[in-house]
């Protein structure tokens, strides 16, 4: 069969939609956001080929979407952002397979110290043995000067996650940490002023009372309110390191250390820190701010052993290879094919092949500034996902449906064309590339576009255009194509701000080279350049950083605040949703509550409230889904058996408020609840902040969990919109236009000029030719990535970058 047939699929708000999707083909996805994309390609077309690929096999498990039939389906492989893997262990290098290779390369070719003459000796010159002993098998080499035996670096031992290869300190990790007191506490003020960062509210008066117990039990009251600087050194011992420091014992070595907080104990700051961190299983993630990173004192960072961080090849060192950029090793790699012997080179010809078709791979997704020492937890999540679709390319199974949700995220306009020339990669050996799209290029270079719509919701969920770019504008139904042939490039008068400006001087945190940058107040400003230039550093490492704004940041004490808002997941907790976030739940609770049924009944708020027992389904504890367990394959979600995915018991399912019950609620969109709550000022207040940020598609009990890192910072701006007064606040976003339509844009945009206009400033990092073109001031870094950037290579408005010849954003931003 030629075509993927789709005949009436109605899951979510698809409106029984019937289509065709040519096989082997690179077919784009698009249209605004919550049009439906996602439900088609994901939740009926991956779903349903997983579904039928596992009754091939007699296997069971996975619920057949809402969809009449589909016919022409292949085994598929869903590339998403999601998922990066936060063990501390895991690298570029080891998720990729790169490490593993270079280990290959040095086992074949390291050059190391006879231990026995003395002398520099290469693997590859001397004669190997294998001797069994006691079930394992040992590697031997003799020493070609002096002929003694002695234990061979094979690949185990160039690994730093084995206890053969690994720093015996820090056990392959590279890294110590160490509670940095500048962070956690703000020496500058009292207690009582919130001097401990993260003491707050009651848990702050708690360990306050503590702490000055403590102090008079050893006979060292001091005043409340003073600030923490002007205490003596032994009070600041206590502060930070409890009743139990050596300081203590050793001045009143007589008085018997306090067990219990009444009779004076106090925990301390620096171990509440490392107790917290211990139970969050030793993972950092949100305490950032109160540790330091800092290299092992033995291995100074590279994880392995003295012996084999040792050995070289051509004098280099591996944990050197690793620190270097993918696209300075894949150079160093070329260099190296050329200078071995032709002896040599027969050993790791098919290490070196491969690895230089994998660095290749990687550069022409844009990830060429990466480096393989790169913890794959703070990879973003385009990075993660263009570094699975790199790997793809290694297979060579045929025929496979690959679907990815918009490759392009975080890519740079100059790195697109790399990731087309990918895509099509994939299409050419015999696949179907099905992608989530709203860039213009990437429509351009596809063979068949479609685009769902027209609106969001309960308004779109219709295929509105299919064919070439060029076609949807001349289809008037088509939003996509309707917005192409309106489209004109604005010309507008950046705003000046008020004279004021945020100076940034010599930052040189990562890869940023003693930049020097300045910023409008009151203005909308984009900082852009190619991956990797150092955009994140500079807003999110210096600009919102207290350490790094003491030495390097000027201007800030002309806001009240600086908010950051960041791609970062909001939650993990699969319990908390848009309306339990945004505070809409728990108005919506109080009006069920407040009518007289729920009244006759007894039921208060609490009884609507899906995270404790009284009200709820206690089969799926108010989820409204329970686990599925597929054995070999990925755990999935079926719909609760008993309450139906309604989340709650009948009694409180039979109270109605506007002839709706709670279910009913939490499954509406935020734009169709803005019609339900019209009338309730404040819930609807809130609602309009919702769909002013493009967010009105999302439903009000959709999981956080499942927003994308764009939905995930709208939603953010949002909530602080609705809470705090915009006028001299400084924000600072990451791309907070991802996965957002053109049209969409344009909206969002709306709401930041908006923002500027009541006296905000925002500072955004964006690719987005559309934001930098509408923006007032942009800074661009560069020229490259890596080690090829960290300079300021322009500052100006965008009319003054578009006619930068030097500039790698210019030249992209005619016809915006």
């Amino acid at each position: 069969m030629k075509d993927i047939v789709i005949s009436g699929a109605r899951e979510g708000n698809l409106k029984n939609i019937s289509l065709q999707i040519p096989r082997e083909k690179l077919v784009v996805l698009t249209g605004v956001s919550g049009s439906g994309k996602s439900t088609l390609l994901i939740d009926v077309l991956f779903n349903e080929c997983q579904r039928q690929y596992l009754e091939a096999m007699d296997l069971q498990g996975i619920r057949k979407p809402q969809v009449e039939s589909i016919r022409g389906v292949s085994p598929a492989v869903c590339i998403t952002q999601r998922g990066a893997n936060r063990n501390p262990r895991s690298t570029v290098g080891t998720v990729t397979n790169i490490y593993t290779e270079l280990r290959m390369l040095y086992e074949k070719l390291a050059v190391r110290n006879c231990p026995h003459c003395g002398a520099a000796i290469c693997a590859a010159d001397c004669f190997e043995t294998t001797e069994k002993r006691g079930g394992d098998f040992f590697v031997y080499m003799d020493c070609c000067v002096c002929g003694k035996r002695m234990d061979k670096l094979t690949r185990t031992q160039f690994s730093y996650n084995t206890k053969e290869g690994a720093c015996p300190e820090c056990q392959g990790l590279g890294q110590t940490l160490k509670v940095d007191r500048t962070g956690a506490v703000d020496e500058r003020r009292s207690l009582e002023d919130g001097a401990v960062r993260f003491w707050a509210q009651k848990y702050a008066e708690y360990q306050t009372g503590a702490f000055y117990a403590a102090l008079r039990h050893y006979g060292l009251p001091v005043q409340p309110g003073t600030a923490v600087e002007a205490y003596s050194d032994l009070q600041k011992a206590v502060l930070y390191e409890g009743t139990s420091c050596s300081a203590l014992q050793e001045t009143f070595p007589n008085i018997a250390v306090p067990k219990t907080v009444a009779q004076g104990r106090f925990e301390g700051v620096e171990p509440m820190l490392w107790r917290r961190l211990q139970e969050k299983g030793g993972d950092a993630k949100g305490m950032e701010g109160y540790f330091l990173h800092t290299p092992c004192r033995a291995c100074g960072g590279e994880r392995l052993n003295p012996l084999s961080r040792g050995a070289a090849v051509r004098d280099v060192r591996l944990p050197q290879l690793s620190a270097l950029s993918l696209d300075e090793l894949r150079r160093w790699l070329e260099k190296l094919e050329q200078e071995l012997p032709s002896a040599h080179q027969k050993l790791v010809e098919p290490y070196l092949l491969d690895l230089q078709t994998k660095l290749r791979r990687l550069s022409d997704v844009g990830l060429g500034y990466l480096s393989l020492e790169r913890q794959a937890g703070t990879l973003s999540g385009g990075e993660t996902q263009r570094l699975r679709l790199a790997a793809a390319l290694d297979s060579d199974i045929t025929g496979i449906f690959y679907m990815l949700d918009e490759p392009t995220v975080g890519l740079h306009p100059q790195d697109t064309q790399g990731m087309i020339d990918v895509l099509k990669q994939l299409r050419d050996n015999g696949n179907t590339v099905l992608v989530i799209e709203h860039d213009p290029d990437v429509m351009r270079a596809a063979d068949h576009i479609i685009d769902i719509g027209p609106g969001a919701g309960r308004h779109g969920g219709q295929v509105v255009g299919s064919g070439t770019l060029e076609e949807l504008a001349a289809q008037p139904d088509s939003v996509t194509g309707a917005w192409l042939a309106r489209h004109r490039p604005q010309k507008r008068t950046p705003r000046a701000g008020d004279g004021r400006r945020v100076k940034i001087r010599n930052a040189c945190l990562h890869n940023l080279q003693n930049v020097d940058a300045e910023f409008p107040i009151r203005c909308l400003s984009a900082v852009t350049g190619v991956s990797g230039s150092g955009k994140s550093s500079l807003v999110f490492g210096v600009l919102a950083d207290e350490r790094e704004q003491r030495t390097h940041v000027a201007g800030l004490e002309h806001f009240s605040r600086v908010v950051v808002i960041e791609q970062e997941a909001l939650v993990r907790m699969r319990r908390s949703n848009v309306a339990t976030y945004t505070g809409l739940y728990s108005d919506i609770r109080s009006l069920f509550a407040a009518t007289p049924q729920a009244k006759k009944l007894g039921l208060g708020a609490g009884a609507f409230s899906f995270n404790t027992k009284g009200g709820r389904c206690e089969t799926c504890e108010g989820l409204g889904v329970v686990p599925n367990n597929l054995l070999f394959f990925a755990d999935t979600e079926i719909t609760c058996p008993v309450c139906g995915g309604r989340r709650f018991g009948e009694k409180v399912l039979s109270v109605r408020w506007n002839g709706k019950n709670i279910s009913d609620i939490l499954s509406l969109s935020v734009e169709e609840a803005m019609e339900m709550f019209a009338a309730e000022r404040r819930l609807a207040a809130r609602l309009h902040t919702l769909c002013g940020a493009g967010l009105g598609y999302l439903e009000l009990g959709q999981t956080l969990t499942t927003l994308s890192g764009g939905e995930g910072q709208r939603l953010k701006l949002a909530k602080e919109l609705m809470e705090q007064a915009q006028n001299n606040v400084l924000y600072l976003m990451d791309e907070p236009t991802v996965g957002l339509h053109p049209l969409d844009v344009e909206h969002f945009l709306a709401l930041l000029n908006g923002m500027v206009e009541g006296g905000a400033t925002v500072i955004a990092v964006e690719h987005n030719q559309q934001v930098i073109a509408a923006s007032d001031w942009v800074v661009e870094l560069g020229p490259g990535g890596g080690v090829d950037g960290g300079r300021a290579v322009f500052s100006g408005t965008p009319q003054e970058l578009a006619a930068c010849t030097e500039s790698a954003t210019g030249r992209f931003l005619e016809g915006w």
